[in-house]
């Protein structure tokens, strides 16, 4: 990886980490070494996050798509799944995500 991926990652992986600090109300760091150690980027237990920025990603189009057909309060949500691969992935915003990552947290820090 070049040193402007990396930079570009990096800037990325931080945006991210204020944005749940911000939405969340705890504080949300990178994990520095992630790379060596192929570790997650950013941890919110129970949640392991990998972030991922790119010029442009195909299934990008897909949640548009799915987003034009959408009432207010409808979240647009994309399943998707590869040839070969049984376990399909979900995709929507991260902005809708975050009430589902709330209540999760929430959760889990009840549970002693």
């Amino acid at each position: 990886m070049g040193k402007l991926q990396k930079t570009r990652g990096d800037s990325c992986e931080r945006e991210i980490a204020n944005y749940l600090t911000s939405e969340l109300g705890v504080e949300v760091k990178r994990k520095l070494g992630q790379a060596r150690d192929s570790g997650e980027d950013i941890s919110v237990p129970p949640f392991r996050i990998e972030v991922k920025r790119r010029r442009k990603v195909a299934v990008t189009q897909f949640i548009e798509q799915c987003e034009l057909g959408s009432a207010i309060n409808e979240i647009p949500i994309v399943i998707i799944r590869t040839d070969g691969d049984k376990r399909p992935l979900v995709m929507l915003r991260l902005d809708q995500f975050i009430g589902m990552m709330r209540s999760q947290i929430e959760n889990s820090n009840a549970i002693p």
